[in-house]
C-alpha cells in the first residue's frame, strides 16, 4: 500500500484533474447500501465505503479524488489491494483486489495525454 500511497500524493499534487478522476466513480460493486457517499477506513454505516469508486447515489462528499480516497481509507496500512465495504452489521472484506483492480480501471480510462502525464 505505501507504493500506491506515494503515487496518489503526486497525482494530486502535480495534476488535480487527473486525480479528480481516479476512485471518483460508481462502477464498482459490493456494499449493499444504495447509496455510498463518502469513503471512510472501516465503513460504519452503509452510505460509506472503503472501496475505491464504488460511489453511488447523491450528495457525494468532498469531491472524491484518489488522493482524498487514500487519506480517507488510511491505505497506507489497510484497504489495499482489497478494500472494506458495509455489510450486515459492520465492516468486511469487499471484492479480492478490488481496490487494485477500480485505480487500474480509472487510469486506462484516462486519456492519452493524461496517461502520459501520470506515467
Amino acid at each position: 500500500g505505501k507504493d500506491i500511497v506515494q503515487f496518489a500524493k503526486a497525482v494530486g499534487v502535480s495534476n488535480p484533474n487527473i486525480d479528480k478522476k481516479v476512485c471518483s466513480k460508481g462502477h464498482m460493486t459490493g456494499s449493499t447500501g444504495s447509496q455510498n457517499i463518502g469513503y471512510e477506513a472501516a465503513p460504519s454505516t452503509q452510505d460509506k465505503t472503503a472501496q475505491c469508486s464504488n460511489l453511488k447515489g447523491t450528495g457525494l462528499q468532498n469531491e472524491p479524488s484518489l488522493s482524498k480516497f487514500v487519506k480517507a481509507v488510511e491505505l497506507h496500512d489497510k484497504n489495499w489491494p482489497t478494500g472494506k465495504i458495509h455489510k450486515g452489521s459492520g465492516a468486511v472484506d469487499g471484492d479480492t483486489n478490488g481496490n487494485a483492480t477500480a485505480v487500474a480501471k480509472d487510469l486506462v480510462a484516462l486519456n492519452s495525454d493524461e496517461k502520459t502525464i501520470v506515467a
